[in-house]
């Protein structure tokens, strides 16, 4: 389930998790003053090889040459 951030106009901001079918909050769970829906950055995880400067070219030589050529 995706989280989703709020912001209160008493409590400020909290996050809550919920289905994307689900209706957006209207009211803040605590103190029962309007809520509003707010954009934020989502969490991203970079897995696996080349996302590091080092891990983009593991010799020099093999710069120009393709997929194949690297196997052998």
């Amino acid at each position: 389930m995706p989280t989703y951030l709020y912001e209160c106009e008493k409590c400020g901001r909290f996050e809550e998790f919920q289905r994307m079918s689900d209706e957006p909050l209207s009211e803040c769970p605590e103190c029962k003053s309007p809520v509003k829906r707010i954009i934020g950055a989502p969490g991203i995880i970079f897995k696996g090889s080349g996302f590091y400067i080092t891990d983009s070219r593991s010799d020099k030589g093999s710069e120009g040459k393709s997929g194949s050529e690297k196997a052998s």
